[in-house]
């Protein structure tokens, strides 16, 4: 099994290698897109983990090249800040699962093979909970801005906001449910 991990933070990208490693994966790390788009058409990795913020680029945007090269790959798309939006997105463009960081090894190793191994007890979280005030909020904001094309003016006119009211909520990181 060879692993393309997509990752611009090299400790962390480093730091997910050795776990993959260790679980049996052959790995090989890409910061960049280009190196990325490199890496999986000379290299054909069989599973990739592709991080959504790259530096400046969006990993989003990489989903349909990534899957034309990788037509029978498991692509799992890692966030720090996950979505509704985003998730049906990452799902629409390509990716087969859709992660938020921080995701322990388990976690991974089900999103990758899809095979869960039955000596693991892996909590499954109720994708369908009671979501905070704060969390239902944020939904909005991002299935709004994803509607107005991260366009920020047009969101908060949409939302009935201040623009920069809007700049705020987006900058505070979600909370959960």
């Amino acid at each position: 099994m060879k692993l393309l991990i997509v990752e611009d933070d090299e400790a962390f990208a480093n730091a997910l290698s050795r776990r993959m490693k260790k679980q049996g994966f052959e790995t090989r790390v890409a910061h960049c897109a280009t190196e990325a788009l490199l890496q999986a058409r000379q290299w054909q990795p069989s599973h990739l983990l592709l991080d959504m913020k790259l530096a400046s680029e969006n990993g989003l945007e990489l989903l349909t090249p990534l899957r034309q090269s990788l037509p029978q790959g498991r692509i799992v798309l890692l966030t720090g800040f996950a979505s509704i939006a985003t998730a049906v997105e990452a799902i629409k463009l390509g990716a087969d699962h859709y992660l938020a960081k921080p995701a322990d090894t388990h976690t991974l190793l089900k999103a990758l093979t899809d095979e869960p191994d039955p000596k693991l007890e892996i909590a499954e979280t109720d994708e369908f909970a009671t979501m905070s005030p704060e969390r239902l909020e944020w939904e909005h904001i991002q299935q709004t801005l994803s509607a107005h094309d991260g366009n920020v003016s047009a969101t908060a006119r949409a939302l009935g906001m201040h623009r920069r009211t809007l700049q705020r909520k987006l900058q505070k990181k979600p909370a959960h449910r």
